[in-house]
């Protein structure tokens, strides 16, 4: 695919939730059309067995790929057992932890191995509302990249998080986007559609960045190719079970790699 050069119609940003960049018009997805959920997992046993019916249950087109990294609480074992049962719910066993974004890139691999119009990234906790996947859908018809965003149109959608936690995803945004340019309010969020073609126009064996800094990273990548980009406004609801994932070795690495980022595109690596 021909790179397209990055830049915002008309004077219009992403964080106004209007399309940022990119050519192309609006498509449409048809009923035969399959739509995948890349649904990454580590010891969220009970929260899996709750999410995948209620994503299923939001469009017949919808299906889940659960990956699970060697969870020892069995959950790709249940997972499994649910897919005898339903054939719109797959499962890819990874040898052992490995991160989110290697996690992730597996997942979107399986995706472009098959036939998906649309891939979309959501965590498995239950703080990515399925409601809002109709929405995402939707938007993803005149934009190439859609964001659900916890902090666009300058409100800050997060339910039951401390403090600490909220002021680093916040401004962990706002430094990822004073750093790279990246013109999004939730550069970091983890509820993302893409559609196929921005995958297969990434060279996803480049992608670097394994935790939090994952996100920011796929986002910048498909912002430099010229991709239309998108914030829809959602609600971020913290896990009720399990565990986060979240650590000081993921934020630091957040740190840095922004800047690794910069240096990337000054020499045109990105």
């Amino acid at each position: 695919m021909k790179e397209r050069r990055p830049g915002l119609p008309d004077g219009r940003g992403a964080d106004s939730g209007t399309p940022a960049t990119g050519r192309g018009g609006e498509v449409t997805f048809s009923t035969g059309d399959r739509l995948l959920v890349v649904m990454p997992t580590f010891n969220e046993r009970d929260n899996v067995a709750r999410i995948v019916p209620l994503v299923l249950g939001e469009d017949p087109r919808l299906e889940v790929l659960v990956v699970d990294d060697n969870s020892p609480d069995g959950t790709a074992a249940l997972a499994e057992e649910m897919a005898t049962r339903e054939a719109r719910l797959h499962v890819l066993r990874r040898g052992a932890k490995d991160g989110l974004g290697r996690a992730y890139v597996a997942g979107f691999r399986w995706a472009l191995e098959r036939s998906y119009r649309l891939v979309f990234e959501m965590d498995a906790d239950m703080s990515h509302d399925p409601g809002k996947l109709p929405t995402l859908i939707d938007a993803a018809r005149s934009a190439e990249v859609v964001i659900g965003s916890r902090y666009v149109g300058g409100r800050i959608n997060v339910v039951n998080w401390p403090m600490g936690r909220l002021l680093i995803s916040y401004f962990g945004s706002f430094y990822a986007r004073t750093v790279t340019g990246l013109p999004l309010r939730d550069a970091t969020g983890g509820y993302n559609c893409f559609r196929r073609e921005v995958l297969e126009a990434l060279d996803l064996e480049r992608i670097q960045s394994n935790g939090y800094a994952f996100q920011i990273e796929l986002k910048l990548r498909a912002f430099r190719k010229g991709f239309r980009m998108v914030e829809i406004p959602i609600v971020f609801t913290e896990r009720e079970s399990g565990e986060s994932k979240m650590s000081k070795r993921i934020v630091l690495e957040a740190v840095w790699r922004v800047w690794w980022l910069r240096i990337q595109q000054v020499l045109g690596r990105l």
